[in-house]
């Protein structure tokens, strides 16, 4: 059974839960802050599979962002590797079928509570209209 639209976003965050490891989020932060994973809408968002929308299943993009401290020179790789390590192996381990993009490469992302590390993938969802 797919998981519908409304709740998908919810499904996702709870299975890349890790309390006191880092903070997730189902929805775009109003500050983004050191070692958070969020689940966004990725462009394209929802994709109908054609204009039978009623019987056949949409795919749901999604983007995960993983946050780190800056920390020095080395920008902290070995954090967001770390991090990027056990957010797939959450979903790995979650009952979520989904397909798993690339890794983007990290970059510095200047936000309200100072320089983080940042790096994404796209995930894509067989969902269902409700």
């Amino acid at each position: 059974m797919t998981a519908p639209i409304t709740t998908l976003r919810a499904t996702i965050a709870a299975a890349l839960s890790n309390p006191n490891v880092w903070n997730t989020y189902d929805f775009p932060p109003p500050t983004i802050t050191a070692n958070s994973v969020i689940v966004i809408p990725a462009d394209n968002y929802i994709t109908p599979s054609n204009n039978t929308y009623a019987t056949i299943a949409p795919m749901a993009n999604f983007r995960i962002v993983m946050t780190v401290p800056m920390l020095d020179n080395r920008g902290n790789l070995n954090g967001i590797e770390t991090m990027a390590v056990a957010v797939f192996n959450k979903l790995a381990t979650s009952n979520i079928v989904m397909n798993v993009g690339s890794l983007t490469a990290p970059t510095v992302l200047s936000v309200q509570s100072g320089d983080l590390l940042t790096a994404d993938f796209n995930i894509s969802v067989l969902t269902s209209w409700s």
